[in-house]
């Protein structure tokens, strides 16, 4: 057994926790990240912006009518395609009908709480790449359009030592 990070009470046997993920935990997590404002609203969801009050949504925690904490959170659309029918895990409703890449864990079926942690850490990056870039550089938010460790399969999109870089015309 080991102790879980995202919810220190909590023990975790093969990825199944014995204790679900409280709104504590997950508040405590998103609290963590940089530039969080967090508000209770939509009906008593707890709502984790990127950027202040007027910032961008990266995480929704809600009650589901059993009492488990639902997470609603944004994520790549390779991300999206691959866990949008696991267990345990839904389209987001209302975010995804219209399009958008966001997904709701309904239980630890097939995604741990370290996991989620992991798409929740990338779910705020992903919120702040969309923040204006006078806002990104206001608060001295350091992102990267590629996504972090772990978070996407496949080669490093790193420009290739035989590609030159571009270089900006002057005018004489």
């Amino acid at each position: 057994m080991k102790r879980h990070p995202v919810n220190p009470q909590a023990l975790c046997v093969e990825a199944l926790c014995v204790e679900p993920l409280t709104v504590e935990a997950l508040n405590a997590l998103c609290e963590s990240m940089q530039h969080t404002h967090h508000v209770v609203q939509w009906g008593g969801s707890h709502v984790w912006k990127v950027g202040g009050a007027k910032g961008k949504v990266f995480a929704i925690g809600s009650f589901a009518g059993n009492g488990g904490l639902q997470v609603t959170f944004k994520c790549s659309p390779l991300s999206y395609d691959l866990l949008k029918e696991q267990p345990g895990l839904r389209p987001a409703p209302y975010l995804a009908s219209r399009g958008m890449s966001w997904l709701q864990r309904t239980t630890n079926e097939s995604m741990n709480d370290d996991a989620l942690a992991d798409y929740l850490r990338e779910s705020h990056r992903l919120a702040a790449l969309n923040l204006p870039k006078t806002v990104q550089r206001q608060l001295d938010l350091i992102l990267s359009a590629e996504p972090g460790p772990s978070m996407e399969p496949g080669p490093s999109a790193a420009p290739s030592p035989t590609t030159s870089p571009k270089r900006r015309r002057t005018r004489t």
